[in-house]
């Protein structure tokens, strides 16, 4: 009941910005027939022609950019980008619903952070190479903003809103199954995707029992080879410890095996429960 909501909640938000985009911020067309880069090669890597090659010029338009053109700061990516990231969550969300039908709202939304975090789709824009269609300036680009994550992530996902906004919900839908709902599998199974923080911090959550705390314990070692220990905490005092080369993945360690306590207390009250 609560994800069919979702989703009906999910695809009014994506349809109403998608009317606020058509009526004040879609691209103009430019008077001019050229173009500052070839983007055919760009629509075969995608698998898909734009009507409108301005909304896909659009999505390759990096922030920094804009000095270069003197343009608004609304001519960059970042609208598009947002408008993606509410179009895959809708799309993702779907998917899962309907394919992993025995499983709760717990586990479809571990799935789901997986697949639309930032480290899974800045892995996909590059492995497509689509940092090298970036409008960047030379600042940017001597810094490897080409090939920074982040910027591939918002990348994949500014790309998607415009493909959305030229083709619809059926274009958008088919352009995340090809480059991603059809490794769900692969993607799920690759342990150096999944934040466990993030779905520690949904679990607990979900469960009415507050935020989990973060505490490094100790820190061991020279400068150039450090090793962390953090504990990691939840207010009703279930906490788990774990150790690592920096204090990110103390963190993970630590979440990770707090996950697995809570997840097997979880289990045993549903089974007393059932009792």
């Amino acid at each position: 009941m609560y994800f069919r909501l979702l989703l009906l909640l999910m695809r009014k938000a994506a349809q109403m910005i998608k009317n606020i985009f058509q009526r004040i911020g879609s691209p103009q067309r430019s008077k001019q027939s050229n173009l500052p880069i070839d983007l055919k090669p760009l629509e075969k890597i995608l698998q898909y022609t734009f009507k409108n090659k301005q909304l896909l010029l659009l999505s390759v338009k990096h922030r920094s950019y804009l000095s270069i053109t003197n343009e608004n700061e609304y001519n960059s990516n970042e609208r598009l980008e947002l408008l993606g990231d509410a179009v895959l969550e809708l799309i993702t969300t779907d998917y899962l619903y309907h394919r992993f039908k025995t499983e709760d709202e717990g586990l479809l939304s571990q799935k789901r952070s997986i697949l639309v975090s930032r480290l899974v789709l800045g892995k996909i824009a590059a492995e497509l190479e689509l940092g090298d269609f970036l409008l960047l300036n030379k600042g940017e680009e001597k810094t490897g903003g080409r090939t920074r994550p982040s910027n591939l992530a918002n990348l994949f996902e500014a790309v998607l809103g415009a493909i959305y906004l030229d083709g619809g919900y059926a274009a958008a839908e088919k352009f995340i199954y090809a480059f991603l709902l059809k490794r769900t599998d692969e993607l799920l199974a690759q342990k150096s995707n999944f934040n466990y923080k993030s779905t520690l911090l949904e679990l607990s959550q979900a469960n009415g029992l507050g935020v989990p705390i973060y505490r490094v314990l100790k820190e061991t070692g020279p400068d150039h080879q450090k090793q962390f220990f953090v504990s990691a905490e939840l207010p009703d005092k279930r906490n788990a410890r774990g150790s690592g080369k920096s204090k990110k993945k103390a963190e993970q360690k630590a979440a990770a095996e707090l996950l697995q306590i809570l997840k097997r207390d979880i289990d045993a009250s549903k089974k007393d429960d059932g009792d």
